[in-house]
């Protein structure tokens, strides 16, 4: 996981994400054709089911909260009744999500830092992140609080972009990724802090699906497995925190 040559200080991530906040789903749409809402869609279709372990969902790093929208929303469909609670560094975006949530209870966000989780042990049933463990300055950390805060037998995943295996796929999406993104976004969003060129050395400098299910196996995570969506241009990658009696917890 290099992200040496990418600025991740927690203050810049925050002032970017603050500026952007006020047209991030619009650009985000545009940015990817309208299909993001279906990477979401099928990540929450994937990790909520039946078979799903009792308990509530945690979304990190949920900026306006789209992907707690999915899981609120999947719930509905299935009956299954639980409290999604999402987390973003950013007030900015935090405040959208609340927006979003008026008149739905049973989902709550609130500004957090994803290297240091206000959630006791072994709390959640799902944790997941959408788009945004690239954005942490410690990625592996974060994942570490993400299991943390896992129940034994819960779910942890990781929804993120990844570069297709079709090398003339992959050549036109780093094409994209490096030329047409950063300018479309940058005058879109009219962001001083350059954005949308972070958005693009971020996703071409973090982890591919395959390091990324051995850094969650390396922390305790089982069954890992991964879910390539578009061609391969988005990985939902997932697996099952180790232990099946809910009254362990290493560490708790």
């Amino acid at each position: 996981m290099d992200s040496s040559s990418v600025n991740k200080s927690p203050e810049r991530v925050r002032r970017m994400f603050d500026a952007v906040a006020a047209r991030y789903d619009m650009i985000n749409h545009l940015l990817s054709f309208g299909i993001d809402a279906s990477w979401r869609k099928s990540a929450a279709r994937r990790l909520i089911h039946h078979q799903t372990p009792e308990g509530d969902v945690l979304d990190v790093c949920s900026g306006t909260g789209d992907l707690s929208l999915a899981f609120w929303k999947r719930q509905r469909r299935i009956n299954s009744e639980r409290t999604n609670f999402g987390i973003d560094f950013s007030q900015k975006m935090v405040e959208i999500a609340q927006k979003k949530a008026k008149d739905r209870p049973s989902l709550q966000f609130s500004v957090g830092d994803a290297l240091d989780l206000p959630f006791e042990d072994c709390r959640f049933a799902v944790v997941a992140v959408a788009f945004g463990l690239r954005n942490v300055c410690e990625p592996q950390r974060g994942l570490a609080e993400m299991v943390r805060v896992c129940k034994p037998g819960g779910t942890v995943a990781v929804l993120e972009f990844s570069m297709p295996t079709s090398p003339i796929l992959r050549h036109c999406y780093q094409f994209y990724l490096s030329t047409v993104l950063p300018r479309w976004g940058q005058w879109f969003s009219r962001n001083q802090e350059q954005a949308y060129h972070y958005f693009s050395e971020s996703v071409q400098q973090f982890d591919q699906p395959a390091q990324l299910a051995d850094r969650l196996t390396q922390l305790g995570v089982g069954n890992v497995q991964r879910q390539p969506m578009t061609f391969g241009i988005v990985t939902l990658t997932w697996g099952q925190k180790w232990g099946i009696d809910p009254r362990y917890c290493p560490g708790g």
